[in-house]
């Protein structure tokens, strides 16, 4: 062999040992790399399913951070709250509906102990257009407290709903040629949705004169008032933010029914609110954001969510009143308070009808 064909040979010799080394290193250095980020950022996956008005929330990249720092991956799938005990349920870790009457039945589909967790709430409210609210004021259905706030009068506006009033018959109604037709409110589905459902406790509570419905004689006494107020909507959503997406954009009906964090988000992240007033019912529901827990990993979820100071910000960052304080929530919206009703003042809560007797009531809303 001659001195270049030695010289040649030991080059690639030398270059497979080198590449040998070098991709030895290189994988080496990848397999420490992913040791190290799964040490300090490895997280437990949580699969569950939630009302779609806590999408935002779980979507929201500070409480995805925030949940990874406390070793959980959250993977929600959105339902209606009323329709989540007809779900396969097998496999999820957690179940949160937007109250405690559809959370009480997938309890006893749970065999984790310790009961369900409610670490936020909401109260609902009804959203009007200026004119709209100015209308309903001067006719005794409303009473505002300043140009973006006030209450709505549940008897009232039952009333006017009992009898079919029209924008037309209020006065000062003429002046806004967008003011025609029956006088409604905008609402989800009470079949599936938690929004729509609460809005038939609330008004059945009112209408049958502050008493809860318990049985079949007292749905029969406000089946046709409901029936009313459900089928003069026509095609109703099945979750609150497209109605309430609708009326910020200035198109829909003047007067919607949401979830108080709905505006309380909208406020928070200074985005234009347009003419909105909001009008608390002076007899509502507020919405108790109930965790179920089908796992402990679930149950680790809810309680998370109810005492981790992180999570509790973030929380209130979305416009819920965490459970067990009211300080977080009062000082987030401490700018806010000419359209947010901080203490709730006069506000009656409404109990709520067993889920039994609240299917009931929405399904003969249907006829």
């Amino acid at each position: 062999m001659g001195f270049r064909e030695q010289a040649s040979r030991v080059r690639r010799i030398v270059g497979i040992v080198l590449a040998v080394l070098l991709i030895g290193g290189v994988a080496v250095a990848v397999a420490a790399g992913r040791d190290s980020k799964d040490t300090s950022t490895a997280t437990k996956t949580v699969r569950g399913v939630i009302g779609s008005e806590k999408a935002e929330f779980f979507a929201d990249p500070d409480v995805v951070k925030a949940l990874a720092a406390k070793g959980l991956t959250v993977k929600a799938e959105t339902s209606g709250s009323w329709a989540m005990d007809r779900l396969p349920l097998k496999g999820y870790d957690f179940a949160f509906p937007g109250s405690k009457a559809p959370a009480d039945e997938l309890q006893r589909g749970s065999a984790v102990k310790g009961g369900p967790l409610r670490p936020f709430y909401s109260p609902l409210v009804v959203v009007a257009h200026r004119a709209a609210a100015q209308v309903l004021a001067d006719n005794g259905i409303a009473r505002l407290s300043g140009p973006t706030g006030g209450k709505l009068l549940m008897g009232p506006y039952l009333r006017a709903a009992r009898t079919d009033r029209t924008w037309q018959q209020l006065e000062g109604a003429a002046k806004h040629a967008e003011l025609t037709g029956t006088v409604f409110i905008t609402s989800t589905d009470p079949v599936s949705s938690n929004s729509g459902a609460l809005y038939l406790a609330a008004a059945s509570y009112v209408a049958d004169g502050g008493r809860v419905a318990a049985d079949d004689a007292a749905i029969d006494r406000t089946a046709p008032l409901l029936k009313k107020l459900i089928q003069v909507q026509g095609a109703q959503q099945t979750s609150s933010d497209a109605p309430f997406r609708d009326f910020i954009s200035g198109v829909g009906n003047p007067l919607v029914l949401v979830y108080e964090s709905q505006v309380a988000s909208l406020l928070m992240r200074h985005q234009d609110t347009g003419d909105l007033v909001v009008l608390y019912p002076d007899t509502t529901v507020s919405s108790d954001h109930t965790l179920v827990p089908l796992t402990e990993t679930g149950r680790r979820l809810g309680e998370l969510l109810s005492t981790d100071p992180e999570l509790r910000r973030l929380v209130v960052r979305h416009g819920f009143r965490p459970q067990g304080a009211s300080a977080e929530f009062t000082a987030a919206t401490a700018d806010h308070t000419d359209y947010i009703d901080q203490q709730l003042t006069g506000v009656r809560q409404a109990p709520v009808p067993t889920a039994t007797v609240l299917r009931a009531m929405a399904r003969r809303t249907r006829g």
